[in-house]
């Protein structure tokens, strides 16, 4: 089974009070997972120029023994791969189904008549001679890219440049929204309208990494010129028709595909971290189509169409980001000047239908979910402990399986209520300690991942010592040193194990630059160093910091498993620019460890270290038994 981004990458495209993009109901939605599935982005007509790299880049979950030729891949961490009951907002977020006409505002977007979009309804379908000729085709564009991503194997360089093809949409104000995967790396972008031959280059704004989400902004008025921007609609019900529309493989013109909505529910995105709201429909969608609107039968829009689920067992299953995703996406980014994240209480939940386990804890109905852990960089780990139980949020009562009420006579996942929270925001928790009921507040923000799914900067940390190549863990190394190549202990470390202060990482030695310097090291790979001349190592620019100020006789890099590889400081530094020139290297470091370096903990501050036995997280843990991150 597998779940692609309806992308454009290879071609494929790729709240709460009174926001200002209150559209639809709800956020985006992604493929649904299940632990055997992949969540990859089928791959399209991109060209590349990198025939020894995967092209442009495969993500992939390497548990999956198949391998699709026209999928682009996205390796998902068994934490974000857990399963979630449904659960998201109540009637204290029922205000999901008013339209948006604040966002309209913010943009430009217009409310304009069903007939003026859509032509003719007849029985809930658009005429196919009308659809063609209606004004908001002319909205969605064709977006071309050129991407250069960064080699995280050998991170002082760049892989060759691909191009790609997605789809975007005009909201107004001069600004367009696609994927983000369509933008990724991207070092130049341009659109074009539907029936004109001039591409015109477009500057991305911001991207949202974790619910695919980009804005664009084009300044050249020609561009816009008759351009009449979508407005926004509710979030639909099950069996609306949808339209999707894009510029998938297959053809240069614009094409439209039919269907109705089969499915709303919390579930995780393949580009992110994140789960989020989404849409699933059984309207085609392939790669290209990416970043292309879906619309309902008055020609508002519904949401993104980013992803496909694709398995031997079923067909037609397409994911949509629902217009509320899209809102909170708009929002942040119009209070903040950027893109801050979906927030995070960082606590590991179990749901609570055992009445045997009720009793024990004094949980008087059948309700709430109980905290097993607390993550040490959530703004929860001050007010929440292990073993207290939750049965309210903002006042929105938590069910025991995990789940709030969702519209009229519906339930979904708990999830969805922190997800309509802002970077900042406070929630009001509701909670049971020991027998007693209690309030408590906590501040959201984005949850710390001690692996990152995606680069800040898009450019990884790099640190050379006499030939070791010394990098940060992150998922696309893993990606792109494949999974075996990366070993068993150090792969579970970084998918399991929780940062204990911000700024953490998993510091590896990705490899050895072979020189007489480093005689009978040359043969270590992907090994994760603790410890420099017996201080334990915070991050790559602590470990940066501690060699720079070194003046031992010899350099003493601490492994896992004890083992040590043991350099002569004076030696290692007149090497240094040899092996360098040899292997064509321009620096012995990234230019962000040239910076002063500043300690994330303090210097007198003592990091009680956790081996893996120490901080075990069981399949349990990832919602197969009853468990869910929130």
């Amino acid at each position: 089974m597998a779940i692609a981004v309806a992308s454009c990458w290879f071609n494929a495209l790729a709240s709460t009070g009174t926001s200002r993009y209150t559209v639809s109901s709800q956020r985006l939605f992604s493929s649904s997972q299940i632990s055997a599935t992949r969540l990859v982005i089928p791959k399209a007509t991109s060209r590349s120029q990198n025939p020894k790299k995967r092209t442009p880049k495969e993500y992939t979950r390497k548990s999956s023994s198949e391998k699709e030729a026209n999928s682009q891949k996205f390796s998902r961490r068994s934490r974000d791969e857990r399963q979630y009951t449904n659960a998201d907002d109540n009637s204290g977020i029922n205000n999901a189904e008013q339209p948006q006409s604040t966002a309209s505002k913010s943009f430009g977007m217009q409310r304009k008549s069903a007939k003026g979009f859509m032509g003719t309804l007849k029985d809930q379908q658009v005429e196919t001679a009308k659809l063609q000729d209606a004004s908001f085709l002319n909205a969605v564009v064709k977006v071309y890219c050129t991407h250069t991503a960064p080699d995280y194997s050998l991170p002082w360089q760049k892989q060759r440049q691909y191009t790609s093809t997605g789809s975007a949409f005009m909201i107004g104000d001069g600004k367009l929204l696609t994927n983000a995967h369509c933008v990724e790396h991207n070092t130049q972008v341009k659109v074009k309208r539907r029936g004109d031959d001039t591409k015109y280059v477009a500057k991305v704004l911001a991207k949202g990494m974790e619910c695919d989400i980009a804005l664009l902004s084009v300044e050249n008025e020609k561009f816009w010129k008759g351009a009449e921007p979508l407005q926004f609609g509710h979030l639909p019900r099950l069996q609306d028709s949808v339209t999707v529309v894009g510029y998938p493989l297959g053809g240069d013109t614009i094409s439209v595909t039919k269907g109705v909505v089969s499915r709303i529910e919390v579930t995780s995105y393949a580009h992110g971290s994140a789960e989020l709201l989404g849409i699933q429909i059984d309207a085609a969608i392939n790669p290209g189509n990416s970043g292309g609107p879906a619309f309902n039968d008055q020609g508002e829009c519904i949401g993104v169409a980013f992803q496909v689920y694709r398995s031997d067992d079923v067909e037609n299953i397409g994911y949509v980001i629902p217009t509320t995703v899209v809102s909170h996406f708009l929002d942040d980014y119009e209070r903040n000047g950027k893109y801050t994240g979906f927030p995070s209480l960082g606590i590991l939940l179990q749901k609570l239908e055992n009445p045997a386990l009720r009793a024990c804890l004094k949980v008087p109905s059948n309700e709430g979910v109980l905290v097993r852990r607390v993550e040490p960089t959530s703004g929860a780990s001050n007010v929440l402990k292990e073993g207290d139980v939750i049965v309210s949020f903002d006042g929105v009562d938590v069910g025991s399986e995990g789940t709030v009420p969702f519209r009229s006579t519906e339930r979904i996942a708990f999830r969805y209520l922190i997800s309509q929270k802002f970077t900042g925001d406070i929630a009001e928790l509701g909670i049971i300690r020991a027998g007693a009921f209690m309030k408590v507040q906590t501040a959201m923000n984005p949850r710390i991942h001690l692996v990152p799914y995606h680069i800040d900067g898009e450019q990884p940390s790099y640190l050379i010592v006499a030939g070791l190549v010394f990098t940060p863990l992150s998922e696309p190394l893993i990606d792109e040193e494949h999974e075996d190549s990366i070993g068993l202990k150090l792969l579970t470390k970084a998918r399991y194990t929780m940062a204990r202060f911000k700024g953490e990482q998993i510091v590896v030695l990705s490899q050895v630059l072979a020189n007489e310097v480093n005689i009978g090291y040359e043969d270590m790979s992907n090994e994760q160093v603790l410890k420099f001349n017996g201080t334990r190592i915070k991050n790559i620019h602590h470990l940066t910091h501690l060699i720079d100020s070194c003046k031992d006789k010899y350099l003493v890099f601490e492994f896992e498993d004890n083992y040590l590889a043991v350099l002569e400081r004076e030696a290692s530094s007149a090497a240094s620019s040899c092996i360098l020139k040899d292997y064509g290297i321009p620096s012995e470091r990234s230019s962000d460890l040239r910076e002063p370096y500043v300690d994330p903990i303090g210097e007198n501050q003592v990091i009680e270290h956790h081996d893996l036995g120490d901080t075990p997280i069981t399949n349990s843990d990832f919602g197969f038994d009853g468990l869910q991150w929130a």
